[in-house]
């Protein structure tokens, strides 16, 4: 029984970079052997443990056989005989099928120490076209690792898994998951680049690869990619929460296509109602500087501003991207001072007080309401004379 360090944490200490979790495979160990060392199994689809002290993962050497398309048709198979090499040759990246023993000396039986020092993405085996959720995973590192890129005949692989088929096969869930983690690596344009080179874009996200090629494609609409690359880009420069860098990429959809992608792939409600509201408010978020105190006061009401300040904010943060990303079109960043300073100074209006005094008035529903609102846009039209008189 023995165990090694394998795959992320090899690959990151190699490159340098800080890794996360460390996994682990066991060979030459049963299921009974690793409990009684004291290890906790979690494993569903094939035999992993939690270390007793740790808490780290210890996978015991497997290998695999595909019996379905799709991400569940594999049978697994672990036992005391199937070697380290076994295990790391079912992996998808060279650069994932690396180990290191418990005295830090590497196995690499697979060239993936050569593919780093290349900048390459290269499939480990042809069992790469078993598994469609590998053409994500692809993608995920060049977006992760920006200066990486796909082997040839990985992406002629890549290509032919999509030609037969092989994507279709993908359920919603784990290609939202692949998806989502790309868009919060440092480079998230490549994860769309490598998705719409080998075709698996237009299958898997067809609004937004209608777009994305066209800057190639299309000399009339030549800024239609860059604005969408740097703009999505900008928002991983600037550490931006899932929502904004999702509600970016699907900026420029019109709402119907946005709700289809949205229910076809089970985006998650924050990034989809973010993404909805960026659709509808943009222009008049870009449109702000010239806003009266009532018609700033009508977008804060329509943007919910007052129950969900942080969502707000992440609204302002994608405008001010998109407005970054396209000087071509004439926009500027939209003077978002102004609506924070709306925002804080009708925010900060005693609502109830001003519905107890119209209720007192007389007034009921609507009337509450509209009396609420009056007394915001006066607030507002205050900081706005002192922003005059300044």
């Amino acid at each position: 029984m023995k165990a090694w360090k394998v795959g992320g944490a090899v690959r990151d200490a190699l490159l340098g970079r800080a890794s996360g979790d460390t996994d682990w495979v066991v060979t030459g160990a049963t299921p009974e052997q690793m409990v009684a060392a004291g290890y906790t199994p979690v494993g569903r689809d094939f035999p992993v443990f939690l270390h007793p002290a740790t808490k780290e993962e210890y996978a015991l050497a497997r290998t695999e056989r595909s019996t379905a398309p799709g991400y569940h048709g594999f049978v697994f198979h672990t036992a005391p005989t199937v070697t380290l090499e076994e295990d790391l040759q079912r992996r998808d990246l060279t650069i994932n099928a690396m180990a290191q023993d418990d005295h830090g000396a590497l196995i690499d039986p697979y060239g993936g120490q050569r593919d780093l020092a290349a900048r390459l993405l290269r499939h480990v085996s042809p069992a790469f076209i078993e598994d469609p959720v590998r053409i994500l995973r692809v993608a995920r590192f060049a977006a992760r690792l920006g200066d990486f890129s796909v082997a040839p005949e990985t992406a002629t692989l890549m290509r032919e898994m999509v030609a037969s088929g092989e994507v279709d096969a993908l359920v919603a869930e784990r290609v939202w998951q692949e998806v989502a983690r790309g868009l919060m690596e440092a480079h998230p344009s490549r994860l769309l680049d490598v998705l719409h080179d080998c075709g698996a874009l237009a299958r898997l996200l067809p609004e937004i690869d209608a777009d994305w090629g066209a800057g190639r494609a299309t000399p009339t609409q030549a800024t239609a990619t860059p604005m969408l690359r740097q703009a999505i880009d900008t928002a991983a420069r600037r550490r931006a929460p899932l929502p904004v860098r999702f509600a970016v990429l699907a900026h420029h959809m019109p709402l119907a296509a946005l709700h289809a992608l949205c229910e076809r792939w089970r985006i998650p409600t924050d990034c989809r109602e973010l993404a909805e509201l960026l659709v509808r408010e943009r222009d008049a978020v870009q449109r702000s500087p010239t806003l009266g105190a009532d018609a700033l006061v009508a977008l804060l009401d329509r943007c919910d501003a007052w129950r969900r300040p942080e969502r707000f904010e992440w609204l302002l943060q994608a405008c001010d991207g998109i407005a970054h990303a396209t000087p071509a079109a004439g926009l500027s960043a939209p003077s978002q001072s102004r609506l924070r300073c709306a925002l804080k100074r009708a925010a900060a209006l005693d609502t109830g007080a001003v519905a107890q005094r119209a209720a007192a008035a007389g007034a009921r529903g609507a009337d509450i309401g509209a009396a609420v609102h009056t007394a915001r846009v006066l607030a507002v039209e205050d900081d706005l004379s002192d922003e005059v008189n300044d």
